[in-house]
């Protein structure tokens, strides 16, 4: 089995150290395979933020570990940065590559870099990063669990969040959902929730889940929701068995200064 574990919307420069406390407890109890971090690492793309976040990486101990900007990890304030070099502290911390993967034996995790230093927050999807995605979906082992990570959702639940919804999104999922995506991974809009693709956007014919993270560790929590992750376990299925996947949404205990499950989930994948 392989487990993964999403968190979202650090915001270092406004994270609550007992939360952080918290996330690496959940780490060493659960020790997960991997980390997705889907973007919005710091708060404003300072420096010290952005090695603050790399500090909390590194202690987490994680053999593999996924990261994406977001929008706020594009300096905002700095003109010059943002035309210039809009991603030059980002990677300074979390390396050259805006598209990662990570390819384990069961599970393939596809990077899609959602930010454009022009849209300000507003997030995009080109046809070119989407064509991308397909091809490497399609040259995916049959075993394996498939992912695709965005900062911006894919899917939204409520019509008030539509206006931050990804641009080129619906093409997006009815593309990934052909080529035999199973999760699409984001964050964003602090609402952590996992939706049914096919039920939100025509012409996605295959299974697949929009699952949404909340803010992992920032004070900067909103829908009247805590702190919250995501925990993935996977297990490929015996032959002929039906694909299902557990995701598990955590939220941090104030009470109990620890993140406890609350919403357990077992998605009915497609072949």
């Amino acid at each position: 089995m392989s487990v993964l574990l999403h968190i979202s919307d650090t915001h270092f420069g406004t994270e609550e150290p007992p939360v952080v406390a918290a996330v690496q407890q959940l780490v060493r109890d659960q020790k997960p395979d991997a980390v997705i971090l889907s973007g919005d690492i710091t708060q404003r793309a300072r420096s010290a933020q952005f090695a603050a976040a790399r500090r909390f990486c590194d202690s987490l101990g994680v053999p593999h570990l996924l990261t994406l900007p977001g929008n706020h990890d594009i300096p905002l304030y700095n003109v010059a940065a943002r035309v210039f070099s809009p991603y030059g502290k980002y990677m300074a911390c979390f390396g050259r590559n805006l598209e990662p993967e990570i390819e384990l034996e069961d599970v393939l995790v596809i990077g899609v870099n959602t930010t454009r230093p022009e849209r300000h927050k507003d997030g995009e999807v080109s046809p070119k990063q989407i064509q991308r995605v397909v091809d490497r979906l399609r040259a995916r082992r049959p075993d394996q669990l498939r992912i695709v990570v965005t900062h911006q959702p894919a899917c939204v639940m409520r019509p008030e969040d539509e206006e931050d919804r990804l641009h080129g999104g619906e093409a997006a999922v009815q593309a990934w959902s052909r080529a035999g995506a199973d999760l699409v991974l984001g964050g964003h809009i602090h609402l952590p929730y996992v939706s049914d693709v096919c039920a939100l956007a025509k012409g996605a014919p295959r299974a697949m889940y929009c699952v949404q993270a909340g803010t992992a560790v920032s004070h900067r929590v909103r829908h009247g929701t805590p702190n919250s992750l995501n925990v993935i376990r996977w297990e490929a299925p015996a032959p002929g068995a039906a694909r299902t996947c557990k995701v598990e949404r955590w939220d941090f205990d104030l009470a109990q200064c620890r993140f406890e499950m609350t919403h357990p989930y077992e998605l009915q994948l497609g072949d």
